[in-house]
């Protein structure tokens, strides 16, 4: 069985698969105050929780964009599991061509899902994200990771905007009725979901335009995905574990 872990500002996302089956997903609070024996208890009572053992675990494989928690994770992996994982950087085997200036400068989160939109839906494609920041990628119909775009998160744009502006008040990500709204709550609702929706549906066609393929799949994953998903006709495909099944094909392009 092989172990997946996705580490994100905001959260941890792990998987365990069975092959290409998955038999469980978990998610865990990135939390950098937490030590190696607390996160290997805790996911040790996970695995018991669901009737299963940490013994029969014979490969990790992680990606990280919180390079400060990454010892800790590793650590706790070493002690608790056994086996030093697998890391998703510069040098491992993807099987995609990288078409970036800079191609250490890509997350390893990207990375992961590159491969598993270009291998699960085909190219060409555009990967969207929706984390604590939302990102796009563009994938070639070759398997070239051509480049994309990143913007702030749904939620993170809603902080700053209660945080800079003292009189507005804190509020529910939700989508109102209606986008004209009577309050103002409903009012910062429909600007940051509505406007947000506008803004994605906006860079989507300007990719799709940018690689002359209006008929480019759209792929969306991320805690936010739904939200978003419902208000445009761009996104095709709804896939939350897409990160962790590109982690699940890269590690068995390396072993």
């Amino acid at each position: 069985m092989i172990l997946t872990l996705d580490i994100g500002n905001t959260n941890i996302k792990t998987a365990l698969f069975d092959g290409e089956k998955m038999l469980q997903y978990w998610r865990l609070t990135t939390n950098k105050m937490m030590s190696s024996d607390e996160y290997g208890i805790l996911l040790s009572n996970l695995f018991e929780h669901n009737g299963l053992d940490v013994k029969d675990v014979t490969g990790i494989i992680m990606s990280s964009v919180v390079p400060s928690i990454n010892f800790t994770i590793e650590h706790m992996l070493q002690n608790y599991f056994g086996i030093t994982p697998m890391m998703v950087v510069p040098g491992v085997k993807t099987g995609i061509n990288l078409k970036y200036d800079n191609p250490r400068e890509l997350g390893s989160d990207r990375i992961a899902n590159a491969v598993a939109a270009y291998e699960l839906y085909g190219g060409p494609c555009i990967f969207i994200d929706f984390g604590t920041a939302t990102t796009f990628g563009v994938m070639s119909a070759k398997g070239e990771f051509l480049g994309g775009a990143i913007c702030p998160g749904l939620k993170l744009a809603a902080e700053a905007l209660v945080d800079r502006a003292a009189k507005l008040p804190r509020f529910e990500l939700v989508k109102p009725d209606t986008v004209i709204g009577r309050n103002t709550i409903t009012n910062l609702q429909s600007g940051i979901v509505y406007g947000y929706v506008g803004q994605v549906t906006y860079l989507i066609k300007k990719m799709k335009q940018e690689l002359g393929a209006p008929d480019a799949k759209v792929i969306a994953t991320g805690g936010l995905a739904l939200l978003v998903a419902g208000e445009t006709d761009q996104i095709d495909v709804l896939d939350g574990l897409l990160t962790l099944k590109g982690l699940r094909l890269i590690y068995e392009k390396n072993i």
